[in-house]
């Protein structure tokens, strides 16, 4: 019987590899809301199997606050307010990056395979997988798009990989929500600063073109 948790994890993949394939920003920004639930929701599941955690599921509520709802919801108004709809010339291919995608992916399993994780069960090596992948595919998102808001995109996706790293590998499950908890008011903060920054470099150039600011002079 295929794991509820599984499913999640296959899903978490989908929408790494939809993000690489995508070029319109609004598309993206859903994958990040549907992606950050989804994430949200991987640890809860995991739990349940020894009983339903009130804490669990109430940092599970938080977590879906700000991933799912906040977070997107600020990228959804930055969007709108640069008036731009999809990215134009990546600096790597858009089939360029769906390969790239599945690359990590079979690295992820590779990886995986290769480090010493006797103690671990099968839902657990695969969500390390998909933690690799998604943050490796989040690096190159930051790397071969040039529009700012994608490039925060793949910031945010690093961090859902980082986050499941920690959801597989923490022996103490209380320590991951505060660091968790940390992560998130840095994250909020950066995408608040992305937005001021965005709406400036809109502003500017009229294009939110990450290259356009070699242009600058004194």
């Amino acid at each position: 019987m295929i794991h509820i948790s599984n499913i999640l994890l296959a899903l978490i993949l989908l929408s790494v590899l939809l993000s690489l394939r995508s070029n319109r920003l609004m598309a993206l920004v859903k994958l990040m809301a549907f992606q950050g639930i989804v994430v949200s929701a991987v640890p809860l599941l995991l739990e349940t199997a020894h009983g339903v955690n009130f804490n669990l599921f109430m940092f599970f509520l938080l977590l879906v606050a700000v991933k799912g709802v906040l977070i997107p919801g600020l990228m959804y108004r930055a969007v709108k307010w640069v008036v731009v709809d999809r990215e134009v010339e990546p600096i790597i291919g858009y089939h360029a990056s769906l390969f790239a995608g599945l690359i990590l992916i079979v690295f992820s399993v590779y990886v995986t395979n290769h480090l010493q994780l006797a103690m671990f069960s099968e839902s657990h090596k695969l969500l390390l997988v998909t933690a690799i992948t998604t943050m490796g595919a989040g690096l190159v998102l930051l790397m071969a798009r040039r529009k700012a808001i994608t490039q925060v995109i793949g910031y945010l996706m690093m961090e859902n990989g980082i986050y499941l790293i920690g959801t597989a590998l923490a022996k103490q499950v209380h320590t991951q929500y505060v660091v968790e908890f940390a992560v998130l008011l840095d994250l909020t903060v950066a995408v608040l600063v992305m937005g001021i920054v965005v709406n400036d470099i809109n502003h500017t150039f009229d294009d939110v073109d990450t290259a356009l600011m070699g242009q600058l002079k004194d």
